[in-house]
């Protein structure tokens, strides 16, 4: 790159997550080598450390109890809120103070914020890897429809990752720029973004270099992951009618059915047709069948309906109507059903553009922002909105709005307030976000107490509370008595985030235990590689026997239950050794097979060709 710095963009999402930067040539996705850029966004916790990635999501079917997904829907949600959602998760989530909630492995329990910082923290270790120097900052999406305390929460986990946020931006805003809509010199476009957990659209209006959200609607609770549901489901049903006394009820039992599912989505989303087998270990039991893509079109239809519901929400938003929207862009990875894509042409009446890789694009477009905000040279202005009005509760528990959704960020708005009993210091206020009439329909932000008031008589004091959204859609309150000019301190009581010295303590926590969480991940990851060298030697064992002496064989079997023995205990490094010698053992082994293979090819191509080493 440049001399300019180094901020990435990250797309944190529900089923994958990825990185993109700006290199010389342009943005591109960051690959480690020999890796692919999109990364699960599955933990497994083995013994005191993590397991990250593709790594983790194998485990999911192995042990689903201590294996965590779909981490993204917990964030900034209450246990109440969220009481569907865990009743389907195979891992255990737990109601924790100020309306938080904890996921539990065994005898820990993790927050939501501490979850997704580990995730964000092995793509910061990717990133690095790729580029090959450190990074420090990055610009992270979020879906349009998250509220102040899911942006918040998305913050937290930054900070716990060790990286300086330095931006918060929308899912189809970073869409919108990855896209290069600022190109165009006029017109009104749709972002339909469904990935694998929330669903958003919105609406810009082009005009030159500016393009401004007219509008956003969305769902985060709605995605890829509901169709798998669906499907495992089904899937269900089918293995009881044929197997009535099959037990699917055990987190085993659901992991495989899901798995199979999303295997099913993926498959029908290429082909008219497919078939599926289902081993359920333990019970010896074994189903399969047929499905097709009509079938799965059946099952989700009302999930896609809902998402065109919420497109007709974004259009009655803006004033505008179907028919003036002059391109459709589709985000996500769950937009590649073919449903999903044929319903949406049906509903604008125009075939959606899918030029750019649907996974990719957001966290492109978040790192077309970072280097943006780095300095980089991008002629163009973003203009988002913030996705739902915030206001304060008034007498009667009613709801006054005083910044509206849809409103251009950043944004400012006040109220005037005064005391109702004589001598007051201090008056309770609490913040709500939501469209509905009463504060029991929208959601609790938090309490602000405001204190150090001067004593004077009721209705006097003249309190002035401001309220300002900045650029990444996050909430800020101040408060100022007018009369005398005292400006009254602010005690911010979250209420579903974590506090300052929590964020503290888990920074501190991972600060120091950050040698122990390293050499365990070590471990698992050398434990895995020598899985697979022992299952690679037992595949190559009778040419073993058949090339090499007793005695070398002999070693080699000595050298794999070394292995064996040395795996059980907690040192990497003296699992490594110990793998490097069994390697320089088993090479003359290797090379021999790699001969013997090419021997082999030589003697078939001289069989077809009627040649052989002595013609010529």
């Amino acid at each position: 790159m440049s001399e300019l710095e180094t901020i990435i963009g990250i797309d944190l999402g529900t089923t994958n997550s990825l990185a993109a930067t700006v290199l010389e040539h342009g943005p591109e996705a960051l690959r480690p080598p020999g890796a692919e850029a999109i990364m699960p966004s599955v933990l497994s916790r083995s013994g005191q450390g993590w397991l990250v990635g593709a790594a983790a999501r194998e485990e999911r079917t192995r042990s689903p109890e201590t294996t965590v997904y779909s981490v993204k829907r917990l964030m900034g949600r209450d246990a109440e809120y969220l009481a569907d959602e865990i009743a389907r998760l195979h891992y255990r989530v737990e109601p924790a103070m100020r309306g938080l909630v904890r996921v539990r492995i065994g005898e820990e329990t993790f927050t939501p914020q501490e979850l997704s910082a580990e995730l964000l923290r092995e793509i910061k270790r990717r990133s690095e890897e790729a580029l090959g120097h450190p990074v420090a900052k990055a610009v992270i999406t979020v879906p349009a429809y998250f509220d102040d305390s899911q942006r918040q929460a998305t913050r937290d986990a930054g900070r716990i990752a060790g990286l300086d946020v330095v931006r918060i931006i929308n899912e189809p805003t970073a869409a919108a720029i990855a896209y290069g809509l600022d190109q165009k010199k006029s017109g009104l476009v749709a972002v339909y973004d469904l990935g694998g957990g929330t669903f958003d659209i919105s609406l810009l209006s082009l005009s030159g270099k500016v393009f401004k959200v007219l509008s956003t609607h969305g769902d985060t609770h709605l995605g890829g992951d509901d169709f798998d549901r669906l499907l495992a489901e089904e899937l269900r049903q089918r293995v009881l009618a044929e197997h009535p006394g099959a037990e699917l009820d055990s987190p085993l039992a659901a992991a495989l059915l899901l798995k199979t599912a999303e295997l099913l989505k993926i498959d029908l989303s290429r082909a008219l047709e497919t078939g599926y087998e289902l081993d359920l270990p333990g019970q010896g039991l074994r189903a399969s069948g047929r499905m097709t893509r009509e079938e799965l079109n059946e099952l989700i239809a009302p999930l896609v309906e809902r998402t065109l519901d919420s497109a007709r929400q974004a259009l009655k938003a803006a004033g505008k109507s179907a028919e003036e929207v002059q391109d459709v862009v589709m985000v996500g990875g769950s937009s590649r059903v073919p449903l999903v894509r044929e319903e949406v042409e049906r509903f604008f009446g125009r075939r959606p553009n899918i030029s750019i890789n649907p996974d990719e694009v957001v966290a492109v477009g978040a790192a077309i922002q970072g280097h943006l905000l780095a300095g980089g040279r991008r002629d163009f202005l973003l203009l988002d909105v913030i996705p739902l009005s915030l206001g304060l509760e008034t007498l009667g528990g009613t709801f006054s709005k005083l910044i509206m959704g849809n409103t251009t960020l950043p944004a400012q708005a006040g109220e005037l307030f005064t005391t109702h009993v004589d001598n007051q210091t201090g008056v309770d206020v609490n913040i709500y976000q939501g469209e509905r009439e009463f504060v029991k329909d929208c959601r609790s932000l938090g309490r602000f107490r405001l204190k150090g008031l001067p004593p004077m008589p009721a209705g006097l004091p003249r309190i002035n509370v401001s309220f300002e959204v900045d650029a990444n859609g996050i909430l800020t309150v101040s408060a100022r008595e007018e009369r005398s000019g005292t400006e009254a301190s602010i005690e911010v009581i979250p209420s579903h985030g974590l506090t300052g010295e929590e964020i503290d303590r888990i920074m501190e926590d991972s600060y120091e235990h950050a040698m122990d969480d390293l050499n365990e991940r070590q471990m698992v990851e050398f434990r895995n590689m020598a899985d697979a060298v022992f299952r690679g030697i037992e595949k190559a064992w009778e040419d073993a026997e058949r090339m090499l002496s007793s005695e070398a064989t002999g070693m080699i079997r000595q050298q794999m239950d070394k292995v064996r023995q040395v795996a059980q205990g907690s040192d990497p490094l003296a699992l490594k050794r110990e793998m490097d010698l069994l390697g320089r053992m088993t090479q003359p082994l290797a090379d021999a097979i790699i001969s013997k293979a090419a021997l082999t090819e030589l003697r078939k191509f001289y069989e077809d060709t009627g040649s052989g080493p002595e013609s010529g």
